[in-house]
């Protein structure tokens, strides 16, 4: 069974200045864009952060502050990677929880209003460890029965990415091949933001899944409290999280 396209999908990979979603940089990024035809367009380019690489993190990647220097800023390709993600949609590996809202902290910082709420996201991580729980190193091994070369470079894992989920679709007979169901599959929970910092209920009320008032329905809590609100808006949470706790406030403003 061949993955079911009925628009274009890309394949992504980050490689970073560190693992905080709000604070640090992309250093590299790779995408592959498969179309339905199939015919994959490849690209892969370094990114200046404009900081300083930790140590740790080039341990990680072996990217360092030399590889960068000369390198364009995301803000500099920002507009060209946003046409190259319109109208199609994401897949990563770990990308839900890391790789798209780090992404989206990005497009912000560089004045991008990227509409993410039109792609379909499938997380490969997600659907492997409801299959055979692992890393994706130990994930291409098993799917695709060879080595993973390059591990930790933005190019090898996002193919490897990609072809881990074609062999994982070609696997399981209860997988299915098209994007919005596996999409729906890939996901653990039903996110409102990125991070997960709201999740929806069964009755479609965004949920608070954090702090003193995890489990609460937002709109009461904003109601009761008014200063969470305000709380949110200066504290260390994404751009996404703060803009989703927005509209649930205007929201509620126009039922007034």
């Amino acid at each position: 069974m061949r993955l079911n396209l009925t628009r274009p999908i890309v394949f992504f990979d980050l490689e970073t200045t560190g693992t905080n979603v709000n604070s640090d940089r992309i250093v590299e990024i790779s995408v592959i864009k498969l179309l339905p035809d199939g015919r994959a367009i490849e690209k892969t380019r370094r990114i200046n952060p404009e900081m300083p690489i930790p140590a740790e993190a080039t341990a990680v990647h072996h990217i360092t502050d030399e590889d960068v220097a000369g390198e364009k800023t995301f803000r500099q390709v920002a507009a060209s990677l946003a046409q190259l993600l319109t109208g199609c949609d994401i897949a990563g590996f770990n990308s839900n929880r890391f790789d798209i809202p780090l992404l989206d902290q990005e497009f912000c910082r560089a004045g991008i209003e990227f509409d993410f709420s039109k792609a379909r996201f499938i997380d490969v991580q997600t659907i492997y460890h409801k299959k055979e729980p692992r890393t994706l190193s130990a994930a291409y091994q098993y799917y695709c029965g060879k080595p993973l070369e390059g591990a930790h470079g933005a190019s090898a894992d996002t193919r490897a990415t990609m072809e881990v989920l074609l062999a994982q679709i070609e696997k399981y007979d209860d997988l299915p091949n098209e994007v919005g169901a596996l999409s729906e599959f890939a996901s653990n929970n039903r996110n409102v933001d990125f991070m997960g910092r709201l999740v929806y209920d069964d009755k479609d009320r965004e949920i608070i899944n954090f702090g003193k008032y995890k489990g609460r329905v937002a709109e009461e809590v904003l109601a009761q409290d008014p200063g969470y609100y305000s709380w949110i808006l200066n504290g260390d949470f994404a751009q996404n999280t703060k803009s989703c706790f927005t509209r649930i406030r205007l929201r509620m403003k126009n039922k007034k």
